[in-house]
Formats: structure tokens, C-alpha cells, sequence
């Protein structure tokens, strides 16, 4: 069965969530690699008082997501296609080939790092469930002019859409969401404005990081968060993971595009399951499951089946 990985992105952590991966060495040789690269051991970033960290909530999943990867592929699983969403995209890009978790771990801890540091309160995300692209738009720039940035950020599914910006404007917008019809509108988890234009000086520091770092045309397709696109080529990758922090993310445009690659199944890496839910409600003749500890080898099996 053709199969694409899914890797998540900010929001999706929880405490403890890298005691939960699958046992296998290629798991626990990833662990053991970031560790030694970072100096401490990853597994600390898992309370939920290390978790209230941006750099370690970003280090924790690029962790999970590579650790499960590799697993799969040492496993016998041949992914036609990866796509992460935003810190998620390390995390694809080293499963591709195209990085190598060395220099993945030192880029996401610069990129949370600095992240934290411009942002450290006031603003955040929020997520807007039952508008389309269009109609949020218009309830964002209605508030601009009376109220600090906010800007709308990814588009997770045609009536699931995330926005970025300063806490008091978020607040305004959801309210007029939820008197336009929205079904949800609520601040997530998440302490900075990803995917916008206020983080374009961490996207200009990763961008002159990444020319110091070899990068190799990825093995398996790449699908980026930029343009919503597939990717085959390094240079592709290295400047969808240095833009992606400062622009909207296309998640409904990238898993569309892997299932226009041949994907049937996609599986999410730990933890949570959003991205499979999100498959599962807005794209047909795709099967979208989450991988845990318990289910891992039956679904190694089902894919291969």
C-alpha cells in the first residue's frame, strides 16, 4: 500500500510523550544522537513544566516524529511521500534524507530559541473551526486597524483555519467568528505567532544557517508548507524549512498533494492524532491512522500488506 508519513507541529505535545514510542534501537538510537548533540537528555523535555518551553515542546516532537521514522523505514516500510507541519517539516526532512538529525536538532533549537526570545508572552495562536479562507480573512482585517497584529496563519482543512498575532487581537477575531457561525473558535497551546510575518527574523536566521549545512535532494518526496507543493530537490527543502516559520501553512494542500502522489495511507508520527482526523474528514480514498506504541506493528504490517 503506497504510504506517506504525517509528522505534527507545535501543539501537539504532551507530558511524557517520548516514553510512549515504539521500543526499537532505530527509536532509541535517535534519542541517544539528539541527546549527545544537545548536551542533555532529550527525555527531559517531557514535563509538563519543560513543556512550557517553546525549544523543548519544538525538540520533543522533532524527537517523536524522527525516532518513529526511522523505526517504520528500518521496519521495512518503503513512504512514498513526508510532509510535516511546521516544526514537523525537520522532522520530514531528516526522514527524506535531506537533512540529517544532527543538523535538524541544532536548527530547531535555534529556531524555538529565538522564537521565545522575541515572543515571550502576549501572543500566541487560535484555531477557527467552520469559516472558510475567505470569510476569516475578512473578520482579520477588520481588526487590524484597531488592534496589534494578528494575521491569518495555516490552513489546516477548507473550514479548519489557524491564526497568528498578539493575544488581544486573537480574542477579537474569535469573537467575531463565533458570531458569524463559527462551530469553534479558541486559543491553542502555543505562546508564539508561528507562520507569519512578525517571525521573518527567524526565518532570515535559519536561511543563513542552512547555507552552511549539507543538504541532499531528498529520497523520498518532500511536500512543502509554503506552497503546498512536492518537493525533489535540496535546495527546495532547505528554503520551505527557513520560510515556513514566516508564512501560512497549506496543511489541506499538502495532503491533498500526497494523495495525488498515490498516497492510500498516511501515518501520523506521535503524539496526538489531528493530522489523522483532519485526513479523515476532508480527504477521500485516504486512510489516515496515528501511530502509537500499541498499534505499531499492526500497522507496519497493514502498509506492507
Amino acid at each position: 500500500m503506497n504510504t506517506g508519513l504525517l509528522f505534527p507541529g507545535q501543539g501537539s505535545q504532551k507530558a511524557g510523550m517520548l516514553d510512549d514510542l515504539v521500543q526499537h534501537p532505530a527509536a532509541d538510537e535517535s534519542l541517544r544522537d539528539m541527546s549527545e548533540t544537545l548536551g542533555f537528555d532529550i527525555r527531559a523535555t517531557m514535563s509538563e513544566k519543560a513543556l512550557q518551553s517553546t525549544a523543548a515542546v519544538q525538540l520533543a516532537l522533532l524527537a517523536a516524529g524522527v525516532a518513529t521514522a526511522r523505526a517504520l523505514i528500518e521496519s521495512g516500510l518503503q513512504p512514498i511521500a513526508v510532509a510535516g507541519l511546521s516544526v514537523g517539516a525537520f522532522s520530514a526532512a531528516v526522514a527524506a534524507g535531506a537533512i540529517s538529525l544532527t543538523d535538524a536538532t541544532r536548527l530547531v533549537h535555534s529556531r524555538a530559541t529565538q522564537m521565545e526570545k522575541m515572543y515571550p508572552a502576549g501572543y500566541g495562536l487560535a484555531a477557527i473551526v467552520g469559516l472558510n479562507e475567505a470569510q476569516v480573512i475578512r473578520l482579520v482585517d477588520g481588526v487590524i486597524d484597531e488592534a496589534p497584529a494578528v494575521f491569518v496563519a495555516n490552513i489546516n482543512a477548507p473550514r479548519q483555519i489557524v491564526i497568528a498575532g498578539h493575544i488581544q487581537s486573537l480574542r477579537q477575531v474569535l469573537e467575531k467568528a463565533l458570531r458569524s457561525g463559527a462551530r469553534k473558535a479558541e486559543l491553542l497551546p502555543v505562546t508564539v505567532p508561528s507562520h507569519c510575518s512578525l517571525l521573518q527574523a527567524v526565518a532570515d536566521s535559519l536561511r543563513e544557517q542552512l547555507q552552511s549545512i549539507s543538504m541532499r535532494d531528498p529520497k523520498i518526496v518532500y511536500i512543502s508548507n509554503v506552497n503546498g507543493r512536492a518537493v525533489r530537490k535540496a535546495a527546495g527543502v532547505a528554503k520551505d524549512l527557513a520560510d515556513n516559520i514566516a508564512h501560512g501553512v497549506r496543511w489541506h494542500d499538502m495532503t491533498t498533494v500526497a494523495r495525488e502522489l498515490g498516497c492510500e495511507l498516511l501515518l501520523e508520527a506521535p503524539p496526538g492524532h489531528v493530522l489523522s482526523d483532519l485526513v479523515e474528514e476532508n480527504l477521500s480514498n485516504v486512510l489516515a491512522r496515528p501511530i502509537t506504541r500499541k498499534n505499531f506493528d499492526a500497522l507496519l504490517r497493514f502498509a506492507r500488506h
